[in-house]
């Protein structure tokens, strides 16, 4: 994680390193499996959502200079945070070059 991406605060910026290391973690410990790392990823774009509608929007100034500090300051610091979801079409590109044209299943006797 960048360090020009945390808060000032020492103690948020250390429990948010702490948060990245235990994700890796798990993603690691996850690694190969394609179900668990799915599960995964579904949970973080749940948090994201959650924490973007619940608790970010509602923590937005009301006044248009301070509205405009923090649109600043997330052009500044590196744009809105988005979670990236995986195009079905590429998808199935990465499963066609898995499986080889024109496979037949042949009989064993």
């Amino acid at each position: 994680m960048q360090s020009s991406l945390l808060p000032e605060s020492s103690s948020f910026s250390e429990s948010l390193k702490d948060l990245v290391v235990n994700v890796n973690s798990l993603a690691h410990q996850c690694e190969g499996d394609s179900q668990k790392l799915l599960a995964l990823l579904r949970i973080l774009e749940t948090l994201h959502r959650e924490i973007r509608s619940d608790m970010f929007e509602p923590s937005l100034p009301n006044t248009r200079n301070s509205l405009y500090e923090i649109l600043r300051e997330i052009e500044e610091t590196g744009g809105w945070p988005y979670i990236e979801r995986m195009k079905l079409q590429t998808l199935i590109q990465c499963l066609s070059e898995e499986t080889p044209p024109n496979t037949e299943l042949q009989e064993t006797r």
